[in-house]
């Protein structure tokens, strides 16, 4: 198996497991991160995923060149037909979800870190989209996702130089969260799912909901989803049992519910 997918906690960790290809995805690796976003999406018991690769070398350095030819299928089957080949078809966006950079994140590596909501990297992870140097582009949504999270400038730069940045101009930039030390990460990373974990699973859903769909809304719509969002909560048994919990000094006991 190229993928390890696991579940404890209430945490997802998708681990992709080709350190001998630097976690490049190939076709069979392609399936199993698509079997790993559906399992992870529906099993009410996680509530946070967590992304890394194995090894301190490489989170992921995109598709594996020598196994990624063109195929022959027609563009219009892989846009409009079943089974979307896109990388992040399927992707849990409805959880939160975290991703642990350990050494590169290129290409398609890069672009699975811009889904996840937060990124922790190893202070010798270092990034890049270097799809035009071999005739393509960020065609996994990188185009898309980069300026949003780092300002058109510098995406244009790295998207268009197909140049790597290290960490401190990832942290610099927005691009990751934190930078750690390679010895720390997965415990930090396992730390700040832990957290997340522990809150009102309705409430982190909601939460993460309202601040997605933010940018697309003029501030006066995004206000009144928020009160909406709100009054839904408003008598979930998550909320009463925060609240108990507060008064009676104790860890909170929270259902989804």
């Amino acid at each position: 198996m190229t993928l390890r997918y696991s579940v404890a906690d209430h945490i997802a960790e998708i681990v992709i497991d080709r350190p001998e290809a630097m976690n490049s995805i190939d076709p069979d690796t392609r399936a199993l991160l698509k079997k790993a976003y559906a399992d992870a999406s529906a099993d009410a018991e996680v509530r946070v995923v967590l992304f890394t690769g194995t090894g301190d070398r490489a989170f992921c350095t995109g598709a594996d060149l020598k196994r990624t030819m063109p195929t022959g299928v027609s563009a219009a089957v892989e846009e409009f037909g079943t089974g979307s080949d896109h990388l992040l078809a399927g992707f849990p966006h409805a959880k939160p979800t975290i991703c642990a950079v350990n050494g590169y994140a290129l290409g398609g590596g890069l672009e699975l870190a811009l889904a996840c909501d937060i990124r922790i990297a190893s202070s010798t992870a270092s990034f890049g989209l270097p799809e035009v140097r071999i005739g393509s582009i960020p065609g996994s949504s990188g185009t898309q996702l980069l300026p949003r999270t780092i300002g058109r400038g510098p995406a244009m730069q790295m998207i268009l130089t197909g140049d790597r940045v290290d960490t401190d101009f990832a942290l610099r930039v927005g691009l990751v969260n934190e930078v750690v030390e390679p010895g720390d990460l997965m415990t930090r990373a396992r730390a700040v799912a832990a957290r997340i974990a522990a809150n009102a699973p309705l409430a982190v859903a909601a939460a993460k909901s309202l601040v997605a769909q933010a940018p697309d809304l003029p501030l006066v719509a995004g206000l009144a989803l928020e009160r909406y969002a709100f009054g839904l909560l408003r008598n979930t048994e998550d909320r009463v049992e925060g609240r108990t919990a507060f008064a009676e000094k104790r860890t909170p006991n929270y259902q989804g519910r």
